[in-house]
């Protein structure tokens, strides 16, 4: 049963997530074309800040609903997993809306002296309208994962990518007509009107689910600041972890387009360059990993629940499966970005930049799509603290190369560094679980 939950769930999000990524990967196709390459590179300066945002508020609670609903199994369990729920929406709520007032009035200080482009301004505050409902549908999402159910999430992915790039092509569409002028913060906009479509559908499709079990059920077992009490011990050193890793990934974000001019480029070629990297050549890369990514989100909880029983033998299975079929899927990504690299840049995006961008990050796929598997069975089995070191590890030497090989050798020298991470990151999650699956029941930490 727990293996057909886990197929089941992976076929549905992946169908979903290829679905939503096909849907974004034309998006950016749209973007680039409608705004230009700096228009996009202004845009991606937005997303770590939307990063740090999301892992304080919603990344860690999220996980924690999800490994506690896996705990509580069996219908007689309803009413505790709708307190871990209604626990879990209420803190991220409440987190959400204090920190999209603080970025809404502080836009200004933060595009300005942060992130080192004054014209992020309006879209950090258009963006921060969207932090409570995106914590919302999160936690949703979560409980669903939990108790392995993943087609309310698909759904919601679905809706919420196709209402963002529904509302901002109807932007087009007007601006057409009446010949009006958009900027890139009509992308913004987007986001905020495709989080809250999303929101919109969760939060009936919860209260159906709950209605039409609550009356027959058995009540709640445990209190709420119980039930807070415990989301927060498992979330707070997760979400401490994911702020400080997506603070510096913040750093990053603003130091490379600054290292890029320093190698010589003037700041609109910066913030171009920086554009095709993260908004058409990284889309291209990350557009495979939905499938592990679907396959991350749910084996945590089947980790999480194999551990809590000591099956082992479950744990073993799993990992070594995901393993083999993450390093199949990422070889034949590497073959065929190397081979059609130039293709797709020119081809896509009409940028031969791209295609050699793509060339070089097809030495990532392997080691990408693996280490998204690997650090969720680590998180699965507790082992918060592995994850936290191995993503500092690869992100600071990331950001080693940013600061003393892209001044000498251009965005060349981030993707080493990218690829450098990648591989240890790989190699220790490796060595970490090879001895853990080595170990008996009895010997196990």
């Amino acid at each position: 049963m727990k293996k057909n939950a886990l197929i089941k769930g992976t076929l549905i999000l992946t169908a979903a997530g290829l679905s939503s990524r096909i849907i974004g990967f034309f998006y950016r196709i749209f973007l680039s074309r409608m705004f230009g390459e700096e228009g996009m590179g202004i845009y991606e300066l937005m997303n770590p800040v939307l990063s740090l945002t999301f892992a304080l508020c919603t990344s860690g609670i999220q996980s924690a609903v999800s490994k506690f609903t896996a705990g509580q199994s069996g219908p007689s369990r309803t009413a505790d997993r709708l307190r871990i729920l209604l626990s879990g929406m209420l803190f991220s709520g409440i987190l959400s809306a204090g920190c999209a007032a603080l970025i809404y009035r502080c836009s200004e200080f933060i595009a300005g002296s942060l992130l080192l482009e004054p014209r992020c301004a309006p879209l950090l505050r258009i963006a921060a309208l969207s932090f409570p409902a995106a914590c919302l549908h999160s936690c949703i999402n979560g409980y669903y994962y939990g108790i392995r159910k993943a087609g309310i999430p698909a759904l919601c992915q679905l809706v919420e990518q196709c209402f963002r790039v529904g509302s901002v092509f109807l932007f087009w569409e007007y601006a057409q007509i009446h010949d009006v002028v958009f900027s890139i913060n009509v992308a913004a906009v987007g986001l905020v009107i495709g989080e809250f479509a999303s929101t919109l559908v969760s939060l009936p499709m919860a209260w159906f689910h709950f209605t039409g079990q609550m009356p027959f059920r058995a009540p709640a077992t445990a209190r709420y600041p119980a039930v807070v009490g415990r989301l927060l011990m498992f979330a707070a050193p997760l979400s401490a972890n994911r702020v400080f890793l997506h603070l510096l990934g913040a750093v990053e974000s603003a130091r490379l387009p600054a290292s890029l001019q320093q190698f010589g480029y003037s700041q609109a070629q910066a913030l171009s360059v920086y554009g095709v990297f993260t908004g058409m050549a990284m889309t291209c890369i990350l557009f495979p990993g939905a499938l592990t990514n679907s396959v991350s989100v749910l084996l945590m909880p089947l980790v999480a629940e194999a551990d809590a029983n000591g099956d082992l033998s479950a744990i073993r299975t799993a990992v070594l499966k995901c393993v083999r079929y993450c390093l199949l899927l990422g070889f034949s990504c590497l073959i065929l970005f190397f081979v059609s690299g130039n293709f797709l840049g020119s081809f896509l995006f009409h940028s031969e930049l791209t295609g050699r961008f793509l060339r070089t990050l097809s030495f990532l796929c392997p080691f990408l799509y693996l280490n998204t598997t690997l650090l969720s069975v680590l998180n699965g089995l507790g082992r918060t603290g592995a994850t936290f070191a191995l993503n500092m590890l690869s992100l600071m030497t990331r950001l080693a190369f940013v600061f003393f090989a892209v001044p000498c050798f251009g965005i060349q020298g981030y993707l080493w560094g990218m690829l450098a991470g990648q591989l240890l990151v790989a190699s220790a999650s490796c060595l970490i679980l090879r001895s853990f699956l080595k170990s008996s029941p009895q010997k196990r930490p």
